[in-house]
């Protein structure tokens, strides 16, 4: 009987029907990854916008990469009234699964620093190593990023790297495209610092 109902419970959770237990493994929150990214900003003032087919089709042509979702969540990072730049959330998937994550950009187009909010997957999660996300630093739009040439992969979480250098490019290639709407949209009298 004991048997029979730890076999029950086992298919409820799911694990009968190869459906994974797992929880996304929430290693650090979005404001924690923001403060992180950019540690004297004073605020993070959140923007959400569309992008237009147009800007779609010159983000998927210049970073070769599929626009998954035309809505864009990003914040701008403040130092007291010092615009310092951009922290872009973004979602790939990994084998199966999403991964969640930041990209922040300076004004020069170059990425800051990147963060691994959430990962779902059984392994790979070597991804989320300062030394790994540290490749992308300084990359811009026109910069090559790619597994195997510019980043390096890591052993058992090959698709994990390649989505999420993929994710980095396709951000780069969005903001270049938006800087206008997300840049000069601040309001007039501010400074903006590289």
């Amino acid at each position: 009987m004991v048997t029979l109902r730890w076999h029950l419970s086992f298919w409820l959770l799911g694990l009968g029907a190869g459906i994974s237990p797992l929880q996304a493994e929430q290693f650090i929150s979005l404001a924690e990854a923001q403060k992180l990214c950019f540690t004297n900003a004073t605020r993070f003032e959140e923007m959400s916008f569309r992008l237009t087919r147009e800007e779609m089709r010159a983000v998927e042509s210049h970073a070769k990469v599929k626009v998954r979702k035309p809505m864009v969540k990003a914040w701008r990072a403040w130092e007291d009234t010092n615009l310092v730049g951009i922290v872009w959330f973004d979602q790939v998937v990994g084998k199966h699964e999403l991964i969640d994550y930041v990209v922040a950009i300076n004004w020069a187009g170059e990425v800051q620093q990147v963060e691994i909010i959430a990962y779902r997957e059984n392994y790979g999660g070597q991804v989320r190593r300062r030394d790994w996300l540290n490749q992308f630093k300084g990359k811009t739009a026109s910069a090559p990023v790619s597994v195997g040439a510019d980043i390096h992969n890591i052993t058992g979480a090959t698709l994990s790297c390649r989505h999420i250098t993929e994710g980095i490019k396709r951000v780069l290639a969005i903001f270049q495209q938006v800087r206008g709407r997300v840049v000069d949209a601040a309001p007039s009298g501010l400074q903006k610092h590289p």
